[in-house]
């Protein structure tokens, strides 16, 4: 009862946010928020749910962010079909390259994950007649306005793609729910829990492994879509291996394995360094610290960390959410 109080307080309050903050700023951090809230989440599917560390997350929002881009610049898509089409395309990319890296585990998995995000990052760089290099794709059009006929939504408008990334981050929290409630979900557990024991009771575990990379691949590939058609604006700059491992630091700090832990660490990896701006040249040391107390002292997460509170002061016990 409590579990659905809250998530209903959090919705309405999300819906609500907009009405009453009036800074611009305050609204473009939040839509920067929620794009990596849902890059983390991919990121919760193939770490927190499967037990493998992937340091790809960047890249393959990359790779969305520059097929959006390019499908609704030069092949004339129209937006919406555009960011539809990314994650298929971040898909099939993470296919070609999951199913020979799959065959290793552990820190060797993470460090070709880590050298595949590298080379896309050269890619991006260096292809200069698709990507444009570094000084990047200028002039990503927005989504088309929808007409209801009473009201015109224009998504030129921060306010308007605030609702969209709250729409899209939605969506992606159900889905994923949704996996990880199935049978699939309960086989990627077993994996995470004991890969050995779940191969000798005859399950096929490469192909979950698989469909959880490229599940986590194609969320990544959806926010970079988000990102480059709110920005207007992408270079590689943001698609490097800092990405990747922001999105494995969102899901340590909210809490690997739940559904609402990347939505919390999503949050704070975006707005905290923003809030110790004030701090000037000590900023990066004072984030740093407080990132190295937060895994010392809760390292479960901070969803985890939250739960035990209530649960010690109602008395009753429930995994984190």
């Amino acid at each position: 009862m409590w579990t659905r109080f809250a998530i209903v307080a959090v919705i309405a309050a999300a819906i609500v946010f907009p009405l009453f903050v009036t800074v611009n700023y305050f609204i473009h951090l939040a839509i920067l928020a929620m794009i990596f809230m849902i890059v983390a989440q991919g990121a919760n599917v193939i770490q927190g749910y499967t037990g493998y560390v992937s340091i790809a997350q960047g890249a393959f929002m990359g790779i969305g962010a520059y097929a959006s881009a390019l499908l609704s610049m030069r092949a004339g898509f129209p937006v919406w079909l555009s960011m539809l089409v990314a994650p298929a395309i971040t898909a099939v990319a993470a296919a070609i390259a999951g199913y020979p890296s799959l065959r290793v585990k552990g820190h060797y998995f993470a460090i070709v994950t880590l050298a595949m995000n590298m080379v896309v990052f050269i890619v991006l760089v260096n292809w200069i007649s698709l990507t444009k290099g570094e000084p990047g794709l200028p002039s990503i059009p927005s989504p088309e306005a929808i007409n209801l006929g009473f009201i015109e939504i224009a998504f030129e408008k921060r306010r308007a793609f605030y609702y969209l990334a709250l729409a899209a981050l939605v969506l992606v929290m159900w889905i994923v729910a949704a996996v990880v409630r199935s049978r699939v979900g309960r086989v990627l557990l077993a994996i995470r829990q004991n890969e050995t024991f779940a191969e000798a009771a005859g399950i096929a575990c490469w192909k979950y492994k698989l469909f959880a990379f490229i599940f986590s691949a194609s969320l990544a590939g959806f926010g970079g879509a988000i990102y480059a058609h709110y920005m207007g604006f992408i270079n590689p700059t943001p698609f490097s291996a800092d990405a990747s491992l922001n999105a494995i630091l969102a899901v340590i700090l909210g809490g690997s394995g739940t559904l609402t832990g990347p939505l919390i660490g999503g949050a704070l990896t975006v707005i905290l360094p923003e809030a110790l701006r004030v701090a000037e040249i000590y900023r990066l040391i004072a984030y740093g610290l407080l990132l190295i107390l937060v895994v010392i002292f809760l390292p479960r997460g901070l969803v985890p960390a939250m739960v035990d509170g209530v649960r010690s002061i109602t008395g009753r016990g429930k995994k984190a959410p």
